[in-house]
């Protein structure tokens, strides 16, 4: 889908305008163009990006869709790389997709193979007050930066929830599912640090470099975006260390459950050993009637046998009490 608008302050948005104008529109000073890509095929999308007259090298990087995040300074524009996390929470899924943006001095180029919501936003936002057209196209991307960065917020609250309740259930009732939860949270922080690092040295050089298309002014806004994706790593950080940590515990909450296992049952065995001696010894059927021990048969012997076997676990378990071995 392929969808343009033409923002002029305090004027009703022109919308659905036909791709031959986008050259012209591009060149009007007194307003903002805005074209999106969504979706739409390498085809399609080639004679419009070429008709801004962007350098091919940037139009095949567009294209493609493989990049990290970057920043190119071609002089009338730069050519931006944002890359966009989403999660599903239901089977912690995550999902990256691509942003690339084309910045003039009063345009913006978007594209992105899947819808974004924070875009649709922001699409939303130029509609209903055109004011904001006003404040030029490196203001729109610091909209558009500011909605993406705001999207990993969510992430990380879900991450968090997440681990709290694996910690409320670590030692009531750990499970594999619950060491394969915790190894999906891993995966999920590790994919959150491999975009937010590079997205936070973009940010970095729209707020320090010198670039023609933004105004020395609007730095400011993306140093402020700089400042969110420093701390949005930083509780990355801490959620890594904090799934290290419950990882650990796992571990020594399974190892603690194993060995009460194997306690128990070198318990039951110890105890059952001079039983299984006594009953043993005297099952072997080698005192004959002619030897004069027929009394090893009689009511008085059987009694005693009795006696001797439970006492003998009784006494056992107690001198293991003072040893303190259980």
């Amino acid at each position: 889908m392929i969808r343009s608008a033409f923002f002029i302050p305090n004027k009703p948005a022109r919308t659905d305008i036909s791709p031959d104008e986008f050259p012209r529109l591009a060149r009007n000073r007194r307003g903002l163009l805005w074209v999106d890509f969504s979706g739409e095929t390498p085809e399609a999308s080639l004679p419009i990006l070429e008709s801004f007259k962007f350098h091919p090298l940037a139009i095949d990087d567009a294209l493609q869709e493989i990049h990290s995040p970057k920043v190119d300074d071609w002089g009338e524009y730069i050519y931006i790389v944002l890359n966009y996390m989403m999660v599903n929470p239901e089977d912690w899924e995550a999902m990256i997709d691509e942003l690339d943006i084309f910045v003039g001095r009063n345009y913006i180029v978007t594209h992105h193979d899947q819808p974004m919501d924070f875009i649709d936003e922001v699409w939303n936002l130029y509609q209903r007050d055109t004011r904001h057209a006003g404040e030029g196209a490196d203001y729109l991307l610091y909209r558009l930066a500011d909605n993406l960065v705001t999207h990993y917020m969510p992430i990380v609250e879900q991450v968090d929830e997440a681990l709290d309740e694996i910690e409320d259930q670590l030692f009531a009732r750990p499970s594999p599912a619950t060491l394969q939860k915790l190894f999906t949270l891993k995966r999920i922080l590790l994919t959150m640090r491999r975009v937010t690092l590079p997205q936070r040295e973009v940010l970095s050089k729209l707020a320090r470099d010198d670039f023609r298309v933004i105004d020395p002014r609007d730095r400011i806004f993306f140093r402020d975006i700089y400042d969110h994706l420093v701390r949005i790593h930083d509780l990355n950080e801490s959620l890594r260390d904090l799934v290290g940590s419950v990882l650990d515990t796992y571990l020594s909450v399974v190892n603690n459950r194993m060995n009460e296992v194997m306690k128990t049952l070198t318990i039951i065995t110890t105890l059952f050993m001079p039983i299984t001696f006594i009953t043993g010894f005297f099952g072997m059927n080698f005192f004959e009637p002619a030897a004069q021990l027929l009394g090893w048969t009689s009511k008085q012997a059987f009694v005693l046998m009795l006696a001797v076997t439970a006492m003998v676990p009784i006494i056992m378990y107690t001198w293991m009490r003072r040893r303190t071995w259980v």
